[in-house]
Order: structure tokens, then C-alpha cells, then sequence
């Protein structure tokens, strides 16, 4: 299931952003007394009760200005107020109730969300003081009250927050499908092979850059199996954003990452790899998702002998962190090698959820280290007591070692490789827990 996503909504200057950044776990918003300073949605995550979830700072909201920019910052979080599961909105105990105040809180009861109204700059959280009681003129239901600069009264806060998160298990039908996200950079293709994968018209086509503007879902059943495409708006680089909706499209691709099972990493066969490309796949790959590196448009391109080789061997140089990930010449608009395209992300969905018995995982680890020793520093030798898978999708192996200290980089990529060589993991990367003697 996808994490849960809550919106911290409020006008300029009531602590938004000091609030996000103890949420966040650190200082990612920018802070500072004049109103106004956060222009975009941050997006970032944290946990509570054992359950992650993603959190959006928002720009505060003037409902009555002729701003341009103070309008588009209304308008972002007038997005993130629709895409939210939960909204936190927060008040100024200093300031008192405003006619802002009251013009968002009538937003947020037309929106059917969850809120929970905050009050923020409280001295004593936990407390009601006298000045807080007219903010239950607002009509939002119980009031919470914090120190986001002293970082004092979250828990009672974060349990209602964790009140209104959806069931992790309330879709049984959604989890038995393969979530496919299709990212990509803008215009490479993915509402064309969402389209040609459906057989219909499902998603909005077009020529120009980031015509889809949000995640759509839309189940697919076929003789290959039971899918959810999820087709995503195209991301690009924050500085060629410039439309407030196109801003929040951007995170809504990461969200729908998080919420797949598999990632299709599109590329633009005419345009070749770029940077953004690479910055795309980075995060499916440390998001930890199976992939497939999708270079759609391949009809386009003139053939000679050598065409596909050449750009084979420029893929996997670019995505050199995710070598792991299979790569498949496509074209959405003739069809060409779709049907490949299902056998290939049933195969890494079904590598992802792949576990290993630890007699024979241990078996391959000692075969490793006979072959090549492992790595030492002054004398001292890194030493594996023995392995363990812990988790799927991406593959989890915890290794119980002497001194994290002594394991290079290097070996852990060597014993990765002999890990695939013998198991495969295929479009999928590996991750190494360690767990050092000398630590819990």
C-alpha cells in the first residue's frame, strides 16, 4: 500500500515550516520570519507508531491576494489539499484567530478531509491555554497544541495524525496486483505506452511537455497476468519547473515510486540518456524498487549494424549504480515488443519477492569469501559470521560481521555480484544490513 500523505496547510508565517522540519527529522525547509519564504511543496518522510508516512510543507495561503506569486503558492496548496489523506492545519497562538484563519478553515470543511487543527507557538503543549479557546470558532473539532520551535507536544499530535491513516491492508484485490509506475522525463512516451499497454485512449496524449499532470491509475487484466499502470507526470529539473500544477506533479511521481511495485524507467531513444534520466532511476533505485530501463521511440531511430549494441553499452554506462536493471527497446506507438515488455516485469516483480533459505545463502557467502579474502585494516580482518535474508522487494540480507568498519564498499559489491550470479535478482538491487558484533 502507499504511504499515507499529510499536508501541513496554514497562512504565512504561523511555523509551517519549523513544524515540518521536527517531522522531517531535519532541517529541510528553509526558515525564516518572513512570510512567504516556503514558494513550493517540500516533500519528505518520516514515521510514527511504526508507520511511515509522507509529509508536503506548503506554502501559506492567502485566500484574498492578487499576489502572483502569493497566488501561486494558494494554488499549490490548494493541490496538496486534494491529494491528502490527512491535513494538519496550524495555527498562530501568538497571532490569535484570523479572517484567514477562517477563510482556510471553510476550505478545509468543503475538502471532506481529516483535519487536525494545530495550534503552534504554544508555551506549555499538552496545556489549553485561555487564548487558544477561540480557535474552536473554527468549526474543525478538537484543538492540539505545540512548540514546533522547541519541538515539545508532537505525540499527541502524531496519534491523531496516525488516527486517520487508511488501513495498511484495507485493499487486498490492489495488493495482488503488480503497481507499475512509468517515470520518465516529460514527453518520452509514458501516457503512449500506458495507452498501447491498455488498448485505448485511457490517458491524455500529447506532443507537449507535461500534459499529464497528476498519477492516474487504471487497472489492467491479460493473459500475462493482473496490473495497476500507474502513469505519472514527467519529472524534470526543479529549475525548468515553473507552473505551480507542474510542481506538484513532480511529487506526485515520487509518491506513486513509493507506492509500485515495479518502475518503468522511460528514456527517449532520440534524445539518448540524459542526466535527468539518470536522476529519475536514482530514486526508484534507492527507493529500493524493481526496474527496467524502457527506451521507447526505438522506431525512430535509423538502424545500422551496431545501432542497438552501441546504445546498449551507453545505457548501462550511464546507469552504471543499477546495472542490475534489464533494458528493453520498445515503441509505444507501433507496439513494438510490448508483449516482451509483460514477461519482463513478471519476471523482476517475481525476483523482488524472491527469499533464500540462510543454509543456502551461507553457503554462497563462505564460498565468496574462500575465493577472495575479506578485507582488513592494521592487522584486523573483517570477519562474517554468517547471513540472513530479512526482506523482500528489494532484498534484504543482514550480515553478521565483527566490526562494520572493516567492510569496504568494494567487497560489498563483490559479494552482491556472487549473490546475483547464484540467485539472479534480476531489475532488483540488493541491500546489505550490517549488524556488528559490537552493536545491538
Amino acid at each position: 500500500m502507499s504511504k499515507p500523505i499529510v499536508a501541513v496547510i496554514g497562512r504565512p508565517n504561523v511555523g509551517k515550516s519549523t513544524f515540518f522540519n521536527v517531522l522531517a527529522g531535519e532541517r529541510i525547509s528553509i526558515v525564516d520570519d518572513t512570510p512567504g519564504v516556503t514558494r513550493d511543496r517540500v516533500y519528505a518522510e518520516s514515521d510514527w507508531r511504526g508507520r511511515r508516512f509522507s509529509i508536503v510543507d506548503t506554502g501559506g495561503i492567502e485566500p484574498n491576494t492578487n499576489d502572483s506569486i502569493l497566488r501561486q503558492m494558494r494554488d499549490q496548496a490548494y493541490i496538496a489539499i486534494e491529494t491528502a489523506d490527512v491535513i494538519v492545519f496550524l495555527v498562530d497562538l501568538k497571532t490569535g484567530l484570523t479572517a484567514d484563519d477562517q477563510d482556510i478553515a471553510a476550505l478545509l470543511r468543503k475538502s471532506g478531509k481529516p483535519v487536525v487543527l494545530t495550534v503552534n507557538k504554544a508555551d506549555h503543549p499538552g496545556q489549553l491555554p485561555a487564548e487558544a479557546y477561540e480557535f474552536y470558532n473554527l468549526g474543525l473539532g478538537e484543538i492540539y497544541t505545540v512548540s514546533a520551535a522547541h519541538r515539545l507536544g508532537f505525540g499527541e499530535l502524531l496519534d491523531a495524525v496516525y488516527s486517520y491513516f487508511p488501513p495498511e491492508d484495507d485493499d487486498h484485490e490492489y495488493d495482488e496486483r503488480i503497481r507499475i509506475a512509468v517515470i520518465g522525463r516529460p514527453n518520452a512516451g509514458k501516457s503512449s505506452l500506458i495507452n498501447r499497454m491498455l488498448g485505448e485512449d485511457r490517458t491524455l496524449v500529447s506532443d507537449q511537455p507535461g500534459t499529464t499532470r497528476d498519477a492516474i491509475d487504471s487497472d489492467l487484466d491479460n493473459q500475462y497476468g493482473r496490473y495497476t499502470l500507474i502513469d505519472t507526470a514527467g519529472l524534470r529539473k526543479k529549475s525548468r519547473i515553473e507552473d505551480s500544477v507542474e510542481k506538484y506533479s513532480m511529487i506526485r511521481s515520487l509518491a506513486a515510486v513509493d507506492r509500485s511495485s515495479v518502475c518503468l524507467i522511460m528514456i527517449d531513444a532520440e534524445k539518448g540518456v540524459t542526466e535527468q534520466d539518470t536522476k529519475v532511476a536514482g530514486y526508484a533505485h534507492n527507493s529500493g524498487k524493481a526496474s527496467i530501463l524502457v527506451v521507447n521511440k526505438w522506431d525512430l531511430i535509423e538502424k545500422e549494424t551496431g545501432t542497438l549494441e552501441r546504445f546498449s553499452r551507453d545505457v548501462k554506462e550511464k546507469f552504471s549504480f543499477m546495472l542490475y536493471a534489464p533494458v528493453l527497446f520498445v515503441s509505444a506507438k507501433t507496439g513494438q515488443r510490448i508483449n516482451g515488455l509483460y514477461q519482463l516485469i513478471n519476471e523482476v516483480h517475481e525476483q523482488s519477492r524472491r527469499r533464500l533459505t540462510t543454509g543456502l545463502l551461507n553457503d554462497v557467502i563462505n564460498d565468496a569469501v574462500a575465493m577472495v579474502p575479506t578485507p582488513q585494516d592494521k592487522g584486523r580482518h573483517l570477519r562474517i559470521y554468517y547471513a540472513t535474508q530479512v526482506g523482500t522487494s528489494p532484498p534484504q540480507i543482514a550480515l553478521f560481521i565483527n566490526d562494520s568498519d572493516l567492510m569496504h564498499f568494494s567487497y560489498e559489491r563483490y559479494l552482491e555480484n556472487q549473490l546475483r550470479k547464484s540467485f539472479g535478482f534480476k531489475g532488483n538491487p540488493v541491500w546489505f544490513l550490517l549488524r556488528p558484533k559490537n552493536k545491538d
